[in-house]
């Protein structure tokens, strides 16, 4: 496992990032959760992300169950987790009020089984909440030992840029390191003005979502039901991917790249997180998974070299498909403002 800078903050993180999302503690079990965290400490993985909202804190609980079980040193582990969505049916239990984040900070301490996480984000931005107020608060939980870094995701380049500008106005000592977006082949919205922004003041990107709910994997073939087992099949519908973007059209521009995968040495998973890791400004990826098996092959994916001829090839074959509308964040992040409701 290679690891990077996370920013140009002094952080080393390894270029792929276990993320216990939303699979844990609901359609992943204790054991098969706990399998898969053990799986990517034994590949090499140091860094790992949740969010106190992933199976309302369960995912968190099993997370701090199997690194203190490990043995691993606590040194030794980047822990990232998240604050924002709902947590409760309280109008205090979400958004980044001082009261939510100063609350939600410690519960996420006790059920990780630590006394400080390397790394607190920000999970969606909060209109209601003054930025001032989150940033200090932020700024107090680094100054308290309780938070060593400080990130957003899914913000938009002008968010992200108010509270830079905002928190060198307070003279605040703690900074932005970090975003994490939904980054991947086709969906790449951060491109035209995320990530110019975020290198240029040293912000690293955490890549979410590199497999594009697994479309990427070359899994789901154009006019084949889904293979049994996939996310699809147990989800009762297709990935957002499929229906968002022309269905069969996708499906065999997708297949398309099997070949330059096989020419890179690489199975179409490890080309996708391969390209994920090789833009500039990416940290790291985050990959989740239901099973030990897929920490194995996806970790693979670390260290290897594509050449310009199979980046140029992933252009060429998904020119018409990939979506680079910066707009969609924003659009994204205000259908699910129901969160705030």
């Amino acid at each position: 496992m290679e690891h990077r800078a996370l920013g140009r903050s002094g952080l080393m993180i390894s270029e792929i990032t276990y993320g216990n999302w939303l699979t844990h503690g609901e359609l992943v079990g204790r054991d098969g959760a706990l399998a898969c965290i053990r799986a990517a400490l034994d590949v090499g993985i140091t860094t790992f992300d949740t969010a106190d909202v992933y199976a309302q804190g369960a995912a968190e609980e099993l997370l701090g169950e199997a690194l203190q079980a490990s043995g691993v040193r606590r040194s030794s582990l980047e822990i990232a987790t998240k604050v924002c969505l709902p947590v409760g049916d309280g109008p205090n239990d979400r958004g980044l009020s001082r009261k939510h984040v100063m609350e939600s900070c410690d519960a996420s301490l006790r059920r990780l089984r630590t006394d400080y996480v390397d790394l607190y984000q920000a999970h969606r931005f909060d209109e209601r909440t003054p930025l001032e107020e989150t940033l200090v608060a932020f700024d107090d939980l680094v100054r308290q030992g309780k938070v060593l870094y400080l990130g957003v995701s899914e913000w938009t380049a002008p968010q992200i840029a108010s509270a830079l500008a905002l928190a060198d106005e307070l003279g605040l000592r703690s900074r932005i390191v970090s975003n994490q977006p939904q980054y991947n082949m086709l969906w790449r919205v951060i491109e035209p003005e995320v990530l110019p922004l975020c290198r240029e003041r040293g912000i690293g990107q955490l890549a979410f979502q590199p497999l594009a709910q697994g479309v990427l994997t070359g899994k789901y073939r154009p006019g084949q039901a889904p293979p049994e087992g996939s996310r699809a099949v147990a989800g009762g519908r297709a990935p957002q991917f499929i229906g968002r973007v022309m269905g069969r059209q996708l499906l065999e521009h997708v297949q398309e790249l099997r070949p330059i995968a096989e020419e890179s040495g690489v199975s179409m998973a490890q080309f996708a997180i391969a390209w994920v890791l090789h833009q500039e400004g990416v940290s790291s990826t985050v990959i989740g998974a239901s099973r030990p098996e897929q920490v194995i092959e996806n970790v693979a994916a670390s260290g290897v070299r594509l050449g310009e001829d199979a980046l140029k090839a992933v252009d060429d074959i998904l020119a018409t498909l990939v979506d680079r509308d910066p707009a969609k964040t924003a659009r994204m992040m205000a259908v699910e403002a129901d969160w705030r409701d």
